[in-house]
């Protein structure tokens, strides 16, 4: 068999994925990046150079639409083929499409999602599906689909590897966004942009279409070059960092709030612990309880595991079941509301410096303050008005911090009757 050079073909900047891979460090591989990044170019060589280590590994590749398959995918390994110098090794077939190792018989095999019945049964001459590679992820509909194609694949042999390769759509609410937020420890993300990839890879022209859209428009050119989640221009939060909290900054935090949002039907309940550092006008989201359809004795043992005896502000739509906490043992307070509590509460809170969350203790809060937007009237335009859906833990946290955002409407209020 031939001997390659991995690193003579590969952009330096998929490195750290390609040896987290040699020593099976994860499961899931996101690949996310703009264009040019060279990621799809990287996962092709992964998948050909990888079919020489072993010979029980073969390796599918899905697309959300089949037809799509020639034309990227296939054309896409073709091409690692060609530039790692095996084009007398590989037998490449339109119908149906597949790509096989002549001397083992190892396949690389295509399939749409669109027609889930060609997924199924898939049989191997020898071996097991090492690598499952979805391509253009945030064209699938969601987890529960990615999830199903797995299932179908991921039978039999040992530390397999799933690569997905996307580039993040604008929106956080996305799934594929709000997905990677929510901490998964089989999982590596891994970001890129074409400023890692050599520059005589990408050639001149396209180099100067990206400076140009740089210099023209830096929003667009942080979405479409750099794989940003800009945003779609209707964020109510723009003053998040969705980041880890570390031990010893929570050690500095002496005194939490805490709200708690009830859960109705299917909705969750949504509890919220916070801290505000007052003089770095930065509240801090550290923990967070969220689950449906949770009974009471329950749920007043979570809200005391993380609360212990400190005050938690309640939703005071309810005021029998803050009774009901009560006689549980929880220091349960029905929050105020009043007139224009809502508007009140939510500007004090996109009016902070930050908004730090911690994605590992708090994954549902990051998902709905990224994801947060403001209403959109018919025309799609947006309307200073706040959406009641997805806002489980910012009403949890609105109740959390609603002496601080009170302190503020009063100040207006005063001002407003002073004349000001």
């Amino acid at each position: 068999m031939a001997e390659v050079r991995f690193s003579r073909v590969c952009a330096p900047v998929f490195e750290a994925v390609h040896r987290d891979i040699l020593r099976a460090g994860h499961l899931h591989y996101w690949l996310r990046g703009g264009r040019g990044s060279g990621k799809s170019s990287y996962v092709s060589l992964e998948i050909v150079t990888g079919l020489l280590r072993d010979r029980n590994y073969n390796a599918i590749v899905y697309r959300k639409v089949a037809e799509t398959l020639r034309d990227s995918v296939y054309a896409q390994l073709q091409w690692a083929v060609e530039t790692l110098g095996l084009d007398e090794w590989f037998q490449f077939r339109l119908s149906p499409l597949e790509i096989t190792l002549k001397q083992t018989g190892q396949r690389i095999m295509f399939r749409g999602v669109d027609d889930p019945a060609k997924s199924k049964g898939i049989k191997l001459p020898r071996g097991y599906f090492k690598y499952i590679w979805f391509e253009e992820l945030t064209e699938f509909s969601g987890e529960d689909e990615c999830r199903a194609v797995l299932n179908s694949a991921l039978r039999g042999g040992a530390d397999p590897v799933v690569l997905c390769a996307y580039n993040p759509p604008k929106s956080a609410r996305n799934w594929v966004n709000a997905a990677a937020m929510a901490p998964d420890p089989r999982r590596m993300i891994h970001s890129s942009d074409y400023r890692g990839v050599p520059p005589e890879w990408l050639g001149e022209a396209f180099l100067s279409e990206a400076e140009h859209l740089r210099e023209v428009n830096e929003r667009a050119w942080r979405s479409v070059y750099l794989g940003e989640v800009t945003g779609t221009g209707g964020a109510v939060f723009d003053n998040l960092a969705i980041e880890p909290i570390p031990e010893s900054t929570r050690k500095t935090f002496d005194r939490y709030m805490n709200g708690l949002d009830f859960g109705f039907a299917v909705d969750p309940a949504a509890l919220t612990r916070c801290y505000y550092n007052k003089r770095e006008q930065t509240l801090y989201i550290t923990d967070e309880f969220y689950s449906a359809r949770t009974p009471t004795s329950e749920l007043a043992e979570r809200v005391t595991a993380l609360c212990g005896k400190e005050t938690v502000s309640c939703d005071s739509e309810d005021p029998r079941l803050i009774d009901a906490l009560r006689r549980l043992g929880v220091r349960a307070v029905g929050a105020r509301k009043g007139p224009y509590s809502v508007e009140h509460g939510m500007r004090w809170l996109s009016e902070r410096a930050r908004i730090v969350i911690d994605p590992a203790r708090c994954p549902n809060a990051a998902r709905e303050f990224a994801g947060y937007e403001y209403r959109q009237d018919k025309y799609g335009n947006y309307m200073a008005a706040y959406p009641d859906n997805e806002n489980h833990t910012i009403d949890a946290t609105r109740y959390a911090v609603e002496e601080l955002s009170a302190e503020r409407a009063a100040v207006i209020l005063n001002k407003k009757s002073l004349g000001f």
